[in-house]
């Protein structure tokens, strides 16, 4: 499991604090919309204000002088062991998840174990591999499935998209206010969880210039796309 950075966090703070200044929101309330907190610190996805460990957390915050120590400091007191997942199956660092109406939703996560690069081209064969057999799974135990969906940042570096068909690229649409999504805030760590110094600086100038509340997106060096196509297409990609 990737162990995250103290300025991961500052960063959502700082975008929070920015967030209640243009909107006139209480901090607590940008905190839980606009941030990946509550997700990073094991509360699922209900996002409820009322929650008893949320409380603590934000009791925490309002007497802390370095929040963001606090807030990193919290987030390694939680349990370390996640909560069930809901992937059907893993392989290497891709899974899936069953979503409604005869989907799939894809997902990555950097697992190799050598600190390489996983989107390298010497681990492109790889990558393929383990789509290839992520795939020949679908095709074999999911019947009803009849498409393929992702949604993350990923898909604007040539690496990760030359492992997908060019239909399933060609779908390619910016998915709008994924503030407490991973898929956003991913493009800031490295493979090792600490945060990318240039991404960052280019966020907080551009955070620092921000007058609009509607143009926050505009802050992110990146934007989370969203992508579907027909299992047909990735089937033909993947030779299966």
């Amino acid at each position: 499991m990737m162990k995250f950075s103290k300025p991961f966090f500052d960063l959502q703070l700082r975008f929070a604090e920015r967030v209640a200044e243009l909107s006139g929101l209480p901090l607590e309330q940008t905190l839980l919309d606009y941030t990946n907190l509550y997700v990073r610190f094991g509360l699922g996805r209900a996002f409820d204000p009322q929650d008893l460990i949320w409380l603590e957390f934000l009791a925490g915050l309002a007497a802390a002088e370095d929040r963001a120590g606090w807030t990193w400091r919290f987030f390694q007191s939680r349990d370390p062991f996640p909560a069930p997942s809901p992937m059907v199956a893993t392989f290497g660092c891709f899974s899936y998840a069953l979503a409604p109406n005869g989907y799939i939703r894809l997902h990555f996560e950097n697992v190799d174990p050598d600190g390489q690069s996983p989107l390298s081209t010497a681990r492109r064969e790889t990558r393929l591999a383990e789509l290839r057999a992520l795939f020949d799974h679908v095709k074999n135990t999911q019947p009803s499935v009849t498409h393929a969906a992702g949604v993350s940042w990923l898909y604007n570096l040539p690496a990760y998209r030359r492992l997908f068909p060019g239909s399933y690229l060609a779908t390619a649409k910016i998915a709008e206010r994924r503030f407490q999504n991973m898929p956003l805030w991913g493009q800031f760590l490295d493979r090792h969880g600490a945060v990318r110094a240039d991404a960052a600086k280019t966020f907080l100038k551009r955070l620092s210039h921000q007058s609009e509340i509607e143009h926050l997106t505009d802050c992110f060096p990146l934007q989370p796309l969203n992508l579907e196509a027909p299992l047909r297409d990735f089937y033909k990609f993947h030779y299966i």
